[in-house]
């Protein structure tokens, strides 16, 4: 089915559209997350590939739009691709839940994740979506290797923020609520 051949790993679809977007450029220094569109960091593709995987095996996502968002969700904030490229290649759908769920990087780190948080009960459901399982994704992966650079009560500061914006995505998809509520609870935070 559609869904399979999209999140196949090695599967046509799949590598079609890590070949759509050429023109990564990758974020800031030190910010964690690398361009899912530069092949050369596979760990970086498994990670958009992780976050569409949670939406569909877990979360039991079958919008294949959702799931494209999904592989496609820092694509505009890391690279220099703009919105309007995105639609032309995936369609108004795909892009506008992209848009949604893109951080204005112009502004300073500490307002981009106010707005994150702010923005996140206004979001589409197709955005909630995505962001549940970009959080869930992350917060996984800090439990399991904590970046080179970062303190204990950095992490800490990363579970509450996180948990502040899933808060606010509530009643979206009570399958990946849980689990991310069970990611907080085991750091003594409630939702």
């Amino acid at each position: 089915d559609r869904l399979h051949l999209l999140l196949c790993p090695g599967s046509a679809a799949l590598k079609s559209l890590k070949r759509c977007i050429l023109r990564g450029t990758g974020p800031e220094p030190g910010a964690g997350h690398r361009c899912w569109v530069q092949l050369c960091c596979p760990l970086e593709t498994e990670r958009h590939e992780g976050v569409a995987r949670i939406l569909s095996h877990e979360g039991g996502v079958t919008d294949v739009e959702v799931l494209q968002a999904a592989l496609l969700h820092d694509t505009v904030e890391d690279t220099d691709t703009t919105p309007t490229e995105l639609e032309a290649k995936f369609g108004p759908v795909v892009a506008r839940i992209v848009q949604e769920v893109t951080d204005d990087k112009s502004l300073p780190k500490r307002e981009r994740k106010r707005v994150q948080v702010e923005h996140a009960a206004q979001c589409s459901r197709q955005a909630k979506l995505v962001k549940l399982a970009d959080k869930l994704y992350n917060l996984r992966d800090l439990n399991r290797c904590t970046p080179v650079g970062w303190s204990s009560e950095r992490v800490h500061e990363y579970f509450v923020w996180a948990s502040e914006v899933v808060r606010n995505l509530k009643g979206t998809n009570s399958v990946l609520e849980e689990k991310l509520a069970e990611l907080f609870q085991e750091r003594g935070l409630t939702l």
